[in-house]
């Protein structure tokens, strides 16, 4: 059985007396993909914002089997933690290779010189950003810029990483490469948290996922199963997802 690379209980977070998430407790093992769907304002963002040193929360967070008492994002990104918001933040103005590199400096501070190598990894996943790295980042498609965020935070060749609503805006045929990508991301061991309103590519792809609601865990299990199981087949998956059913696949 596969270890724990994030191990989350009693979650809360508070935007000033309003509590967005209560009481979560969620894993993510090792080598494998764990989605939180959700409807808007569930407080799912808000969730990876505290896991990352974003916000102030309660509760414990152990990251590879360690408990940080003082998270903040430099140490969390130190650990091997990375997130791709939902807004990507890019430098538009640089190109997309030195968007790509900037996403290894805290391993080159910590002393890594590996940074040559994993940017022809990056550009194996994505051959595109190779055809156009001298571009600057403010040119790209809306596609092009989620696998530039995507890319750039392989740099730092995280142990885990969670991603923010990567299929927003994006077409579907952008959104199907965007998930087999994550998919061979977990084939080549990287652990994924994946926050998504796209409720059916998220369980095709998931191995395990959370249903968040009201900021509390309404559902979970094995993505599997909750992709049959009837409350989130009406709430989630009905008329409105059908023309999803090509993603991920």
């Amino acid at each position: 059985m596969a270890r724990n690379v994030l191990e989350v209980r009693g979650l809360c977070v508070a935007y000033g007396k309003v509590e967005a998430v209560h009481d979560v407790d969620l894993a993510v093992p090792e080598g494998s993909i764990v989605t939180v769907i959700g409807p808007n304002g569930a407080g799912k963002t808000t969730t990876l914002a505290a896991l990352m040193g974003l916000l102030p929360m309660r509760g414990s967070v152990g990251f590879d089997g360690r408990i940080d008492a003082r998270p903040t994002v430099e140490r969390r990104v130190a650990a091997g933690l990375a997130l791709v918001p939902e807004s990507r933040d890019l430098f538009s103005e640089m190109s997309i290779e030195d968007n790509l590199r900037l996403g290894a400096f805290q391993r080159h501070r910590d002393g890594h010189r590996d940074a040559a190598t994993t940017l022809r990894e990056v550009y194996a996943l994505f051959p595109r950003l190779l055809e156009r790295r001298t571009q600057a980042a403010g040119t790209l498609s809306g596609g092009e810029r989620q696998m530039l965020a995507l890319g750039r935070a392989l740099m730092g060749k995280p142990r885990l990483l969670m991603l923010d609503e990567p299929s927003l805006g994006l077409a579907p045929l952008i959104v199907r490469d965007i998930f087999r990508i994550i998919v061979q991301l977990r084939a080549r061991g990287v652990s994924v948290l994946l926050v998504e309103q796209n409720a059916r590519a998220a369980l095709q792809v998931a191995d395990y996922a959370y249903v968040l609601e009201n900021g509390r865990v309404a559902l979970e299990g094995p993505a599997s199963e909750l992709a049959t199981d009837p409350r989130v087949v009406e709430s989630y998956l009905g008329l409105s997802g059908k023309h999803q059913d090509m993603l991920a696949t």
